[in-house]
């Protein structure tokens, strides 16, 4: 499937802000997501900030570089945010501050960008149209 000059931007884009979370996870911003691991999950919170990053740099170097699995990618990393949107919702409900999201308004219009990744994954690998046409089909 040929994608459009405008999905291989956006993915290139959605790799490169993975991969650089995911190396914010393990060096600068690693206490911040710390903040934002949900108080009920029952690992440590730096484990959870380790694994997420070695997952975010995968999926980072997999949007940038691996050409016959895009697709499959797609689907990894938007099933990647929609595991980790408890931890969102989790920042909203405890009132967590980090990353700037000091307010109950910036928590909660965070929550909404969530989605907005997940279909942004699907579209920029061409994810969405194949699984549209199967559907069609």
């Amino acid at each position: 499937m040929q994608l459009s000059l405008l999905q291989h931007a956006a993915r290139w884009l959605l790799g490169i802000f993975l991969l650089l979370a995911g190396i914010g996870h393990l060096t600068w911003a690693r206490a911040e997501f710390q903040a934002q691991v949900p108080r009920w999950l029952p690992l440590e919170a730096d484990l959870v900030v380790l694994l997420s990053g070695f997952v975010e740099i995968g999926l980072g170097l997999a949007l940038l570089l691996l050409k016959s699995r895009r697709q499959q990618v797609g689907w990894a990393a938007a099933l990647f945010f929609l595991l980790i949107f408890p931890g969102n919702i989790s920042q909203y409900i405890n009132k967590v501050d980090a990353f700037g999201l000091n307010s109950d308004t910036t928590r909660l219009i965070r929550l909404f960008f969530q989605p907005v990744l997940m279909v942004w994954a699907l579209w920029c690998t061409g994810a969405l149209t194949v699984r549209k046409k199967q559907l069609a089909d």
